[in-house]
């Protein structure tokens, strides 16, 4: 059945949206809407939020009578989730599952394993990262589909066109843990997308036509998005291709776990610090109530300019509970002071981020970034361009090399606040000057419609995009890629049989695009442990799909191989003959399909193309 709904799902480290359109409607008329989450918001009451709060409680006995966590869908469920739970979560934090997303991008634990709440008690229940995630997009799943049955309209999510969004620096492992999260929670099928791109797709939308006046050919559109949990940069080229203005994303800065939940856990170690002066001791678990309220007192002084403090309350320890209650305040100057001067901190752009010193033994736990200061990641993203990307040509340079944008735009929950977002613009006025640009102006600092729901409005546009109703965002490969072949030569003692090179991606092939090895057949080997090479060239440009080379005198650089075992029922060892067909992902990853020759058999091979040579 053909999908009557196109429909963009923002998985949020803090907070996770829906936003939906017509999947068959003109563009005019194809207006996209935001989708309400009922949730529970005290015990015994629902209401509608359109913001569903991506944190989980596992209840204990005590915590709650049966009947006051009941759901218009279900009458007792086993995890509070959305906005009681982040609420009875800062009161008991040993039972909160918060950050699933950056949890299940941590390659340094077991993400399918029960883990969370991270270090809570062995009575605690615990779910996996994969698990928490799955739960989440189970309940908007759930909701959608409740919904649907009460309009008797009969669309299930499922059977949707379905767009999720991911960090744009989540590497292969955590994309692929994020769409096993997805079937679990019944999604049939999901397009990824990157969360900085659903932001500048959800400004074009707000835009309409006029977007074409407010950049140029030759403009470098810097994306800056800040969310609870990581830091994403990105930057977009404006350029002409047929007389029309097109628009390509050129560069993807590293996987930063640094944002909202820094910031919250700064604010809750200076208060536990000021308590520990007027002779209150805060334990971890308190400090873990004293991190979440602190996230509620922090938005609610962002968003009222007009309040000065915000009171904090925190439960003693032991029996006496009410009787130890403990209660202190956060200003609005300790957010000028923590926040903005450490986090946001005027700097020169050679100041870059320190590196952690290594200590032998570590506690696991998220890999939070070692420098807080995220102007400082955002100096070394921008002059990593110089030498780095391939798109080099087109990007505007300041006289030291400094990647320097023309127009910036704003995502994520924390640059909600205007005060933050007038900091960075001020940072980097200050680096444009000094490279001998103007500063960016009022109008060059592109309105974000939504902050709070951009990206999964911006799925949506771009699944409507897809559809060929909409502007598309190019990000052709930037780098031709081969595969190796072994040739089928006679053994020479002492050597090994020379390596082919097969180009599976030629340069600038889009993502999202696929390509056929054409008239060609190789045997792959299946059912034990094989070696698959891949290689690249900066400088081939020239190569299509299919060329098979032989001798490459240097122009072609060898990646890190891949190991893996192919499997094939009753096959062990064997060489089957294939034909391939290679295709390149939005999220930027080469997936290389092997198909049998009766077409009854498939293999995947996959290979993230947006890492930097030597990383």
């Amino acid at each position: 059945m053909a999908a009557e709904y196109i429909v963009g799902i923002d998985l949020g480290t803090t907070n996770s949206a829906l936003a939906f359109c017509s999947a068959s409607a003109p563009e005019e008329e194809s207006r996209i809407e935001v989708r309400s989450i009922p949730q529970l918001v005290n015990p015994n009451e629902v209401a509608e939020r359109t913001l569903l709060p991506s944190f989980l409680y596992i209840p204990g006995e005590l915590d709650f009578s049966r009947e006051s966590l009941a759901l218009p869908w279900e009458a007792e469920p086993k995890l509070v989730i959305g906005e009681l739970a982040r609420k009875r979560g800062a009161e008991s934090p040993n039972r909160l599952i918060a950050s699933a997303k950056s949890w299940l991008s941590y390659a340094a634990v077991n993400r399918t394993a029960p883990i969370l709440p991270w270090q809570a008690p062995d009575e605690v229940p615990k779910l996996s990262p994969v698990e928490a995630s799955s739960q989440l997009l189970q309940y908007l799943r759930t909701v959608w589909d409740n919904r649907a049955a009460e309009e008797q309209s009969g669309h299930a999510l499922a059977e949707q066109d379905l767009l999720l969004t991911v960090p744009a620096s989540f590497d292969e492992e955590a994309r692929e843990l994020t769409r096993r999260a997805a079937e679990q929670a019944g999604y049939r099928q999901v397009t990824l997308l990157e969360e900085p791109q659903a932001a500048f797709y959800a400004w074009l939308e707000s835009q309409g036509d006029s977007w074409r006046t407010k950049v140029k050919v030759g403009d470098l559109v810097l994306v800056c998005d800040v969310g609870g949990g990581t830091t994403d940069f990105s930057l977009i080229l404006v350029s002409e291709e047929d007389g029309e203005l097109t628009l390509k994303r050129v560069a993807v800065g590293d996987h930063l776990l640094l944002g909202g939940d820094n910031m919250d856990l700064t604010l809750a170690r200076v208060l536990q610090q000021r308590l520990a002066a007027s002779g209150h001791s805060v334990d971890t678990w308190q400090l873990h109530g004293l991190w979440h309220q602190c996230r509620t007192a922090k938005e609610k002084l962002f968003d009222s300019p007009e309040m000065q403090q915000h009171p904090i309350t925190l439960l003693g320890k032991g029996t006496k509970l009410i009787g130890g209650t403990i209660r202190t305040e956060l200003a609005r100057q300790d957010l000028d002071q923590i926040l903005i001067e450490g986090f946001f901190p005027k700097i020169a752009s050679s100041e870059l981020p320190a590196r952690q010193r290594r200590v032998g033994f570590q506690e696991l736990g998220l890999p939070y970034a070692a420098d807080p200061a995220i102007t400082k990641h955002l100096a070394r993203f921008l002059s990593e361009q110089v030498c780095n990307s391939p798109e080099a040509g087109g990007i505007r340079r300041g006289s030291s090399g400094l990647a320097c944008p023309t127009h910036i735009l704003f995502n994520g929950g924390v640059m909600k606040a205007a005060v933050l977002r007038d900091r960075v613009v001020e940072v980097l006025n200050s680096w444009l000057r000094q490279e001998g640009f103007d500063a960016l102006g009022a109008e060059q600092i592109l309105e974000a419609p939504d902050l709070e729901h951009a990206v999964a409005r911006g799925a949506a546009y771009y699944g409507r995009s897809r559809r060929g109703r909409g502007v598309r965002i190019r990000s052709g490969a930037s780098r031709t890629y081969y595969i190796g072949i072994e040739s089928a030569m006679p053994a020479v003692p002492g050597m090994e049989a020379p390596l082919k090179a097969l180009c599976v991606v030629p340069f600038g092939m889009e993502e999202g695009t696929e390509a056929a090895i054409p008239n060609r057949e190789f045997g792959l080997v299946v059912g034990e442990p094989a070696e698959f090479r891949f290689l690249s060239s900066s400088v081939r440009k020239q190569d299509e799909v299919g060329s098979l080379l032989e001798d490459w005198a240097g122009e072609i650089e060898e990646l890190s191989p891949l190991e893996v075992t192919l499997q094939l029922d009753g096959q062990q060892g064997a060489v089957v003959p294939v034909r391939l067909e290679t295709r390149v992902t939005e999220l930027g990853t080469l997936e290389v399909w092997c198909v049998s020759r009766d077409g009854t058999q498939r293999w995947k091979l996959e290979l993230n193309i947006r890492e930097k040579p030597g990383r």
